[in-house]
């Protein structure tokens, strides 16, 4: 395993002798905290890129663990009564909602603002 060059490409060559490759911890890895709904600073917005014509209402800038993002993002649906998902740090509703979705939010207590 000492010799996983796949794992170190674009690393510049060392003539230390005594060089020890040492690998960072992956950030996917490391769980970041959430922070309190009133430290959040939530963007509504709308896009309609690459959907097929079709308009969803994008939720971005939480910050915390996949599962709280889940949470919220389901909430978020059950409320709309529409479809939806959360991932990679956006939560994804379909339909253009950012007013209804911005209200339920500041009434959770997110700061919530209106985007594009």
């Amino acid at each position: 395993m000492d010799n996983d060059w796949k794992s170190r490409l674009g690393v510049v060559y060392s003539t230390n002798p005594d060089f020890a490759y040492a690998r960072a911890e992956n950030a996917e890895n490391a769980q970041t905290e959430t922070l309190p709904p009133e430290r959040q600073r939530l963007v509504v917005a709308i896009d309609r890129r690459n959907r097929g014509g079709k308009q969803v209402t994008l939720v971005s800038g939480f910050v915390g663990t996949d599962e709280d993002l889940k949470a919220l993002g389901k909430a978020l649906k059950v409320k709309c009564g529409v479809g939806g998902s959360a991932k990679d740090g956006e939560i994804t509703i379909q339909g253009d909602l950012r007013d209804k979705v911005v209200a339920l939010l500041q009434g959770m207590g997110y700061k919530a603002k209106r985007g594009n």
